[in-house]
């Protein structure tokens, strides 16, 4: 049985859609803090405006996030005017929850008009169609995390760190997310075979489970390191998105091909086991 695509979203007037993921603001990493990389995100924003059917943001765009009732975390008020001001415009944006934003709830909704997501979605866009997500929990192994996914996840967990002070939440969970990232950061820029990488294995999944559905891109975040995979006969590619934390890579779709690209300059990232060696000098 084919699966229904759950969002439509029309090429306009032969203008691109984007896909970013992985900013992580609020973590300060090496070269690049988080307001210079704010920075590096509107000057994108800015310059796909006029030339963009929708932009997909496919998780992790903060280091950490959390929503209070009534306070969300302090800073990132630029993006945040961008995006607004984006959605105002009239051009569509699609906000998917990864791991460090995973207690997103209404917020980009309501002040933003921007849709949230929590689970991967089947999307068709133009003439092809795509699984988005952020990509964390998915394709086999892993199964530490999906045990602490659940918990983080689970109402009554939820309830009791709301009970925190906003100042002492945020600050704590701050903490953890980028004491995390300094100790495991590294290992998201160690390329696996197709057969070990986590993700290509989901998609194949999926494939082998849905074999009478249109797959033509995978298209996810997390891993940190952009890569393109060819998945079957049918020419479906995994696309993983890289990140904005040291390199700023990105994923153009002109409603034929879907090509990762690198702020500013534009040009196509190197294949992955090219791009690997500019991480072994930062």
């Amino acid at each position: 049985m084919s699966l229904s695509p759950s969002l439509h979203v029309p090429l306009i007037d032969n203008k691109a859609v984007y896909f970013i993921s992985d900013v992580h603001l609020g973590l300060s990493y090496k070269k690049y803090s988080s307001k210079k990389r704010e920075q590096l995100l509107i000057d994108w924003l800015n310059k796909v405006e006029n030339k963009t059917s929708a932009i997909f943001i496919l998780g992790d765009l903060f280091d950490f996030w959390f929503e209070y009732k009534t306070v969300v975390p302090k800073g990132f008020v630029r993006l945040l005017g961008k995006l607004a001001s984006l959605s105002d415009k009239g051009i569509p944006l699609y906000f998917f929850i990864g791991n460090h934003d995973l207690w997103m709830k209404d917020y980009f909704t309501q002040e933003l008009g921007i849709p949230v997501f929590h689970e991967p979605q089947y999307v068709n866009i133009g003439k092809k169609y795509f699984l988005l997500g952020h990509g964390d929990g998915l394709g086999p192994s892993d199964n530490g995390y999906k045990f602490m996914k659940g918990i983080f996840k689970n109402p009554f967990f939820q309830r009791a760190f709301q009970s925190l002070h906003p100042d002492l939440g945020i600050t704590l969970g701050a903490y953890l997310s980028e004491r995390k990232k300094n100790k495991s950061g590294k290992l998201d820029f160690k390329f696996k075979n197709e057969d070990q990488e986590w993700l290509v294995q989901y998609a194949k999944s999926v494939l082998n489970k849905n074999p009478e559905t249109k797959y033509d891109f995978f298209v996810f975040g997390h891993r940190h390191l952009p890569m393109q995979v060819k998945l079957n006969d049918n020419n479906a590619t995994y696309i993983n998105l890289g990140e904005w934390v040291t390199q700023f890579t990105y994923a153009c779709f002109d409603g034929q091909e879907l090509q990762l690209l690198e702020h500013p300059t534009d040009t196509q990232v190197a294949p992955v086991q090219e791009y690997i060696k500019r991480y072994e000098n930062f």
